[in-house]
């Protein structure tokens, strides 16, 4: 889970700062893609902890 998450949110900000020097957009707008793309990122990441959860759920020995 920690190298998928890691994985997601790095290509999250990589494609705002892609995006927004492509379009030549500025500094701002780059900042406010890498943020609603982290966003998306977490929403993909709450999905898959969920999932995987639900297949192998977590359990405590005692």
């Amino acid at each position: 889970m920690v190298l998928v998450g890691t994985e997601v949110f790095g290509v999250a900000v990589a494609a705002g700062w892609a995006i927004a020097g492509l379009f030549e957009l500025g500094d701002l707008v780059g900042h406010i893609l890498m943020g609603a793309f982290s966003l998306i990122a977490l929403y993909i990441m709450v999905q898959l902890w969920r999932r995987a959860s639900s297949i192998e759920p977590i359990r405590i020995r005692r």
